[in-house]
């Protein structure tokens, strides 16, 4: 039989918890037990545990939940970086780079890179991760992508509709998409995904994809209104989507539609500054009473960055959202757009009979993460309430 020991994370500083309507408290404490929370409260009243760690009025948060990322990948696409820095436009083709290098590589090779890329999340306080397909485009290199996903992400989305491949026409991509493909995927996956886009699919290949992807059991999701109005808001609204992400272009009726439904726009920093487009209008979509996450978008074209912190920066800096809309956009936003917020698998907040998934700050809090941008704050991280190995040790740890 085994007996689960517990572990009390003292002397916080600040403790956000996401929970409704709960501030940020200073001087708390957080017993955990069985990969779950069991107690919060003053660190004065704090109960006996087995393990106690002082984290020395140091800040703790909820562990980023990043809600979209490309990492089944293969390949680099520096050079399209360095020419859209030289003022290259940016178009959807680069997609098919990646395809080619992908297909190409080893099913070790693919997982080699998504085992790096989810370690180096982790460390900077990732605790819950999505990841697509979506650069094989072929059957059995979406299927072999979706496998590895569903081995080291928390949450795979097929997107088998982000570009048409080369050398087939688009009619009978869509019907392989929704087919055969979806069918290989289908044990592996929890979305379907479409890049509604000039360039991609239109917003009836769009709508076809995304209600296969509905009879066969799975949630929606969109890529939408990226580089420009192209419907994929009003469509991710219209099938009842759980979110809908890029968001750069939003009309007035887009705003309305989204602050009406359950859809969670979904904003992407990283990807707008690498892209050089106009930043998502976070603080409109939040202003209108829209559901907002923040994701990395991390893929190897156009945002090549697994740092949550730097997209919670960003969009605290250049996108007017303040710190504390900015971290619930990165925790409980992302949970949402997800639709993991509730039940007892929610993720994204410290409530007691929760998932103790937590980080703590070398800050006393959270303001310091667009305080003090560029510099890396996470220095401790516990996933399922396992504490995450890291280079260097936190001090304070008694038994």
């Amino acid at each position: 039989m085994t007996i689960e020991t517990s572990e009390l994370i003292t002397d916080i500083g600040e403790l956000t918890t996401q929970a409704d309507g709960e501030p940020r408290r200073p001087d708390r404490a957080v017993l955990m037990q069985g990969g779950r929370i069991r107690w919060i409260g003053s660190a004065a009243n704090a109960p006996a545990a087995d393990t106690r760690v002082s984290v020395g009025g140091r800040a703790v948060l909820p562990g980023w939940v990043d809600s979209h990322t490309h990492l089944l990948f293969a390949g680099d696409r520096s050079a399209e970086f360095e020419a859209r820095m030289q003022g290259q436009p940016y178009a959807a083709g680069g997609i098919r780079q990646t395809v080619e290098a992908t297909r190409a590589a080893t099913e070790a090779e693919l997982e080699s890179n998504l085992r790096r890329l989810g370690a180096e999340a982790l460390a900077q306080g990732t605790t819950f991760l999505e990841t697509k397909t979506g650069y094989g485009l072929d059957v059995d290199s979406e299927a072999r992508t979706a496998r590895i996903g569903a081995r080291h992400a928390d949450v795979v989305s097929f997107l088998g509709a982000h570009v048409v491949p080369d050398g087939i026409d688009v009619r009978d991509y869509l019907d392989l998409v929704t087919g055969p493909m979806l069918t290989a995927v289908r044990p592996w996956v929890s979305f379907i995904d479409v890049f509604c886009e000039n360039g991609a699919f239109d917003v009836e290949q769009s709508r076809e994809v995304l209600l296969a992807g509905r009879t066969a059991g799975l949630g929606l999701r969109v890529h939408g209104n990226q580089l420009g109005h192209g419907g994929g808001i009003a469509l991710a609204v219209e099938l009842g989507a759980a979110s809908v992400d890029h968001c750069n272009v939003v009309s007035p009726a887009d705003l309305a539609a989204l602050a009406a439904s359950g859809t969670v726009a979904t904003v992407l920093p990283a990807c707008d500054l690498s892209t050089r487009q106009p930043l998502a209008p976070a603080r409109r979509l939040l202003d209108a009473g829209v559901t907002v996450a923040i994701a990395t978008n991390c893929n190897p074209g156009t945002s090549y960055t697994t740092s949550m912190q730097f997209c919670v920066a960003t969009a605290v800096l250049q996108m007017e959202l303040t710190v504390e809309e900015a971290v619930w956009a990165a925790t409980r936003g992302g949970a949402q757009a997800l639709q993991r917020d509730t039940g007892p698998d929610a993720v994204g907040s410290l409530v007691v009979g929760g998932r103790a998934d937590l980080q703590v700050l070398d800050a006393p809090s959270v303001a310091h993460l667009a305080y003090r941008p560029g510099v890396p704050l996470t220095i401790a991280v516990w996933q399922h309430g396992q504490r995450m190995p890291r280079p260097s040790g936190l001090p304070g740890t008694t038994r």
